[in-house]
């Protein structure tokens, strides 16, 4: 049940700059972190066929361009800026807007983009050889790109844009000179496994999913900035599911490449898979090509998340679950820069404790208990004919209902895997009740 939501008064508007090219780069720029460089050789530990490996990046696709056909609807039915805290919060209750919105600042969010950050640190005191700290690299490169989202939406997605086609080039270098240069490994795709088909099989696949489906995610984030597309109803569903099968198609191609390259024996022992192709095909040379092109990839991921989360942010100010600055619009550049300066001052302080390293442990599960609360929203506003769509899930109710198991599916696996990390993100997600009763209380009593 939607609440009155209070305006703030006397302020600029959001505004709509953004087109389709922007709203896909956003998709894939939301994607493509450091993963696809280095989660290749979890899923050849876990799976031991080429068949199987590769069917897992195929399979983790489909449930992402599931997702993001979902995604399009509900973007089309509602195309309010917070995207994911919308539909939440118009479907069931302001209350499952807030928690998300509450969890994705606390740890989702912040929490991603926080080890990322250090990542990015790494490399590039890797390829520049400067003796500086990690942690003052980090915090300067969420500082520049904190105060270039700032001057503009319009701004801030040109840079993630760049940084985004730059992504694109890296992985398309890798995966030809792989193809061209790097010794070939004989495949066999028969037998599709190496033992018979049981249901320790079916969890050990599973198990391989984790990773892939981490390295899929991010396509949700996208209808964060609804709000400054010019046209969100077309654009937005367009962007989604086009950026979704960009992706789909780097990553199996990485992942063929390195099957390729290593064979599924070697991919298993390489932690640094990308970097073992582009050294078996170009030398030293390629190990630092690779790594620009990893340290560019995590730069494009956090450009990306600095432009969209923010947005949930304000839109909880907005409606009042939220410190009113918040949803202060700069006059000139017409972003909320106060939403986007608490995100990154909360991932230095992230950063800087060590705290990302526990936080990464319980974000897949927090995350995919959204992703099927999101999805069960469909139902809802179906039933209540909430707005128009011409970009409709294809097979539901049964295709959604099936995202949805999968969903579950996914939070249960992490749940019997990590059973202490899961309670600490329950209870981070628990936490934020009372808080909401109480800004809710406060917002009535003024």
């Amino acid at each position: 049940m939607a609440t009155a939501r209070p305006e703030v008064s006397n302020q600029p508007q959001l505004a709509r700059r953004l087109g389709l090219f922007d709203a896909t780069m956003l998709v894939m720029g939301g994607i493509v972190g450091s993963g696809i460089f280095i989660n290749p050789y979890v899923v050849a530990q876990q799976v031991h066929t080429p068949t199987l490996i590769l069917g897992a990046w195929i399979a983790g696709g489909i449930i992402a361009l599931a997702g993001a056909f979902i995604y399009s609807e509900l973007a089309q039915r509602l195309p309010q800026v917070g995207g994911q805290y919308a539909y939440l919060r118009e479907a069931y209750h302001p209350l499952f807007g807030f928690l998300y919105g509450w969890t994705l600042l606390l740890v989702i969010q912040t929490g991603g983009m926080a080890a990322v950050t250090v990542t990015f640190s790494r490399y590039f005191l890797e390829l520049t050889g400067w003796h500086l700290s990690e942690s003052a690299v980090a915090v300067v490169a969420l500082g520049v790109l904190t105060i270039l989202n700032c001057l503009g939406v319009k701004t801030g997605s040109t840079v993630q844009s760049t940084l985004m086609m730059l992504k694109i080039a890296a992985i398309a270098f890798l995966v030809g000179c792989g193809f061209l240069f790097a010794r070939k490994a004989q495949l066999h795709w028969i037998p599709i496994s190496d033992k018979p088909a049981s249901l320790g099989l079916l969890s050990e696949f599973g198990a391989a999913m984790v990773p892939v489906l981490f390295a899929y995610g991010g396509w949700q984030t996208t209808p964060f900035v609804a709000g400054e597309l010019r046209d969100p109803r077309r654009d937005l569903p367009r962007g989604l599911l086009l950026g979704v099968i960009g992706v789909i198609v780097l990553y199996t191609s990485v992942s063929l490449v390195c099957l390729l390259a290593l064979g599924p024996k070697q991919l298993a022992q390489t932690m640094t898979p990308a970097s073992a192709v582009m050294h078996a095909a170009l030398g030293n040379l390629g190990g630092t090509i690779i790594a620009c092109g990893i340290a560019i990839s995590t730069l494009g991921f956090l450009s990306q998340g600095i432009l969209t989360a923010p947005r949930v942010y304000f839109a909880m100010a907005k409606d009042g679950a939220f410190f009113r600055s918040v949803a202060w619009v700069h006059p000139t550049t017409r972003v909320p820069i106060v939403a986007i300066a608490l995100q990154s001052v909360w991932t230095m302080v992230i950063m800087l404790t060590g705290g990302y390293e526990q936080i990464l442990n319980y974000v897949v599960s927090m995350d995919w208990v959204f992703f099927g609360l999101s999805a069960g929203c469909l139902f809802v506003f179906r039933l209540r004919q909430v707005g128009e769509a011409d970009a409709r899930m294809p097979g539901h109710p049964w295709s959604t209902a099936i995202f949805c198991f999968v969903c579950a599916l996914v939070v249960v696996n992490t749940v019997m895997r990590y059973p202490a990390n899961t309670l600490i993100g329950v209870a981070i997600l628990i936490s934020g009740i009372p808080i909401f009763f109480l800004w809710r209380r406060l917002n009535l009593a003024k």
